[in-house]
């Protein structure tokens, strides 16, 4: 069964970072199994969290048949069970494939060349969706409590210093904002989220 329209979906975590980045990975891809990327849809936002407006974006434009494509299974997810849960029965409920470049059994998902085939690959790929998922959540807490761990040891020898401020990032969006622009406006041309639009313009202003 082959699909109707390729999403890409590009997600980083913070606004230091290039949620673009794998664009030109996802576009060959795409290409190489003969199809053409429709829309890209690009955030930074922490794939913790279940609020992600690019994604919940795309799965309301996606029809049933269309391909969700992400670089990663974590790129995708790094939600507790509950919300991932959630998520994927958004998914399944829409009937939207998702496709990930470190998941092989996805990419069959894209040519499939009878019913019969395409349930058993969609049934084992849900299960290696699931595993990938449940890898990358571990991954987050885990990184999240040696960050913890060191944040404290920093504390008690007296050498936490926190987080540098983006200066160049902060410059920008005041500039933008003195400008004229709006939160939607400045969130597009920096990248950077609207809770640190927010904190930055409120910060300010003080």
């Amino acid at each position: 069964m082959k699909s109707n329209r390729v999403y890409a979906y590009l997600r980083a975590s913070t606004t230091e970072q290039d949620a673009s980045r794998a664009k030109e990975a996802l576009q060959e891809f795409a290409s190489d199994h003969g199809y053409t990327i429709a829309a890209e849809f690009i955030e930074n936002e922490s794939g913790a969290s279940l609020k992600r407006p690019e994604l919940f974006n795309l799965l309301k434009v996606a029809q049933p048949g269309d391909v969700l494509l992400v670089e990663q299974v974590d790129r995708l997810s790094r939600l507790n069970a509950d919300d991932w849960q959630a998520l994927r029965q958004t998914i399944s409920s829409k009937g939207i494939r998702v496709v990930a470049l470190d998941l092989p059994t996805s990419h069959i998902l894209l040519n499939t060349g009878d019913e019969f085939t395409g349930r058993m690959f969609e049934a084992l790929n849900s299960m290696m969706l699931d595993m990938l998922a449940a890898i990358a959540r571990k991954d987050y807490t885990d990184r999240r409590r040696r960050q913890a761990e060191g944040i404290k040891k920093a504390k008690e020898q007296g050498t936490y210093k926190g987080r540098p401020i983006d200066t160049k990032l902060h410059g920008q969006i005041i500039a933008l904002r003195e400008a004229g622009k709006s939160y939607s406006q400045i969130q597009e041309l920096t990248g950077a989220a609207r809770t640190t639009i927010s904190k930055v313009i409120n910060c300010s202003k003080a």
